[in-house]
């Protein structure tokens, strides 16, 4: 008995279900089940203008005033085609709204997963990020970032994808989903960047193949192989001790304080490991990758990570937004708070730029405020930048 219940109550519920299937799918489909908000507002924004529609040909035809010939009824003619015609513009224009808010919903939730928001604080580093796009609307652009934790320290991608705006953003996809998972499998720097190369690589040819399909099997010719991205690689381990592989990208800002008679004085430094490797892309990687030792990071001191849309930003007369001028006015204000710096640089880069950049542009703040780091017997406080041995 219960399995033929069950058997018949299974064979209603598949009956149910193709009837509604056939009505959705019939004439019918937006009357069959007003309960649905989304059928019933398609619905109505098509039967509003069909009704609206009809109103004015039935008063053309039916209406006696419609067919004199007098000023009067022209103008009352008129009046009547004139207030459809506005209603139908104003319901076009509400209904086009609509779809541009839930177009930038998604296109929102999507940029979020994309290029997710920091957290405000890893591993005793105080984080913040920011793009400006080029593309008005766009909340991402051909930048990218990110900041991970892992066993062998925070390990940090800032990167810039040939172009900008839209079109980059498949390719910082593949960049960024192969950092997430390199960072964690990968014990050494190296063999993080060698794994962002494969995907770039394979990320290029999928991409040559789709837009430029070639018979034969023959690998197809596009523009495709002139795209590259610049990669800066940091790691800061636990005792503070930064190492960075760098591939064609501008290097970082390190801002720290200097005591003066007048109390702690703010100090701009730009860092400098010497001749990057050639970006990701165009050329092979060499056999070997030295680190470059950056120092340590101390209590109290910020790096600041850049692309190069934020100092190639011009003003009308064609001069780069200073970057080292409003870093060194930036840390005035102590200690540095990571968000307060990123909102400021990016007012001083709209005013300077009159509006949007030219090209996109990303900032990546990290600041140490651990109360205590461990440093080793005899360590200089400070040291240059030096390419590991």
């Amino acid at each position: 008995m219960i399995r033929i219940r069950a058997g018949a109550l299974r064979t209603r519920t598949r009956t149910r279900a193709t009837f509604r299937a056939r009505v959705r799918a019939g004439p019918l489909r937006f009357l069959a089940f007003p309960g649905d908000p989304r059928r019933l507002r398609r619905g109505i924004s098509l039967g509003l203008p069909t009704l609206w529609g009809a109103v004015a040909i039935t008063y053309k035809l039916v209406c006696p005033l419609a067919q004199e010939t007098g000023l009067g009824a022209r103008i009352v003619t008129s009046a009547v085609f004139f207030a459809v015609g506005t209603a139908l513009v104003v319901h076009i224009r509400h209904t086009l709204l609509r779809e541009l808010r839930q177009m930038r919903k998604i296109a929102h939730a999507a940029q979020n997963v994309l290029l997710r928001p920091l957290p405000p604080r890893v591993d005793g580093l105080a984080v913040a990020g920011g793009q400006l796009s080029a593309d008005p609307g766009a909340g991402v652009g051909g930048d990218l970032y990110e900041v991970l934790t892992t066993e062998h320290g925070v390990r940090v991608v800032m990167g810039d994808v040939r172009g900008h705006g839209l079109g980059a953003l498949s390719t910082v996809a593949a960049v960024l989903g192969s950092f997430r998972e390199a960072v964690h499998d990968e014990a050494e720097l190296a063999g993080v960047l060698r794994r962002l190369e494969r995907a770039l690589a394979r990320h290029l040819r999928e991409r040559s193949r789709a837009e430029h399909p070639a018979g034969g099997g023959a690998e197809p010719d596009s523009p495709l192989a002139e795209e590259f991205v610049t990669l800066l690689l940091l790691e800061i381990r636990p005792d503070g001790e930064v190492v960075a592989l760098n591939c064609g990208h501008p290097w970082p800002y390190l801002l720290s304080s200097t005591p003066g008679p007048r109390g702690p004085r703010g100090r701009v430094e730009r860092l400098d490991g010497g001749e990057p490797l050639p970006p990701l892309g165009p050329f092979p990687l060499p056999a070997d990758l030295p680190l470059v030792r950056c120092g340590r990071l101390r209590p109290g001191e910020a790096l600041v990570l850049h692309t190069d849309g934020v100092e190639d930003a011009r003003d009308r007369r064609g001069r780069f937004f200073p970057l080292h001028t409003a870093l060194a006015e930036a840390v005035r204000v102590r200690p540095v708070v990571p968000q307060a710096l990123i909102h400021a640089l990016f007012a001083q880069l709209l005013r300077h730029a009159g509006g949007l950049p030219a090209d996109d542009g990303a900032l990546l703040v990290l600041a140490n405020d651990r109360r205590r780091l461990v440093v080793q017997q005899g360590e200089p406080i400070r040291q240059p930048a030096q390419r590991a041995t």
